[in-house]
């Protein structure tokens, strides 16, 4: 199951809290502020937030309203950055990394075909900034055409 960890969710709760904080003119919370704004653990919290400061992404405001800030405009952070920052590199599965040690390499009739979700599923959140996820209406970047004009076919043999 290809899912989000905690901490990225997290993370990206509070990119977002961020770049709305900012465009409506406070740039900067507390990692207590935005912990209680979302019901999320202080302490995780507190820990993806000095990770995505110590990427690059954040900057840490020091004194009576400090707090954090980003670090770039919200446009110019996506969210595979924000992803990355906080879990490493996203892997859909063993054969796209370098160390791959599979046996079936050669034979394999989906390492292709997965090699492409995998390059949709990073440009599609490459293509998603924070702006994006702060807008009311945020329009998800089309990869491949609906899933509509994709042909289901039946794998067993039963009527």
């Amino acid at each position: 199951m290809l899912k989000l960890t905690k901490k990225a969710d997290y993370g990206l709760i509070a990119l977002r809290h961020l770049a709305v904080a900012k465009a409506g003119s406070r740039s900067s919370a507390s990692a207590k502020d935005i912990a209680d704004s979302y019901g999320i653990p202080l302490p995780l919290l507190s820990k993806v937030l000095q990770k995505l400061a110590r990427g690059g992404l954040l900057i840490s405001v020091q004194g009576t309203n400090g707090g954090y800030r980003l670090a770039r405009e919200a446009n110019n952070i996506s969210a595979l950055e924000a992803i990355r920052v906080i879990d490493g590199p996203i892997i859909l599965t063993k054969c796209f990394t370098e160390h791959a040690g599979c046996d079936q390499t050669a034979l394999c009739p989906v390492r292709e075909p997965l090699r492409k979700v995998h390059e949709g599923i990073l440009s599609l959140l490459a293509n998603i900034s924070l702006s994006d996820l702060a807008s009311e209406e945020m329009q998800i970047p089309s990869v491949r055409p609906p899933l509509q004009n994709i042909q289901l076919t039946r794998l067993s043999g039963t009527t």
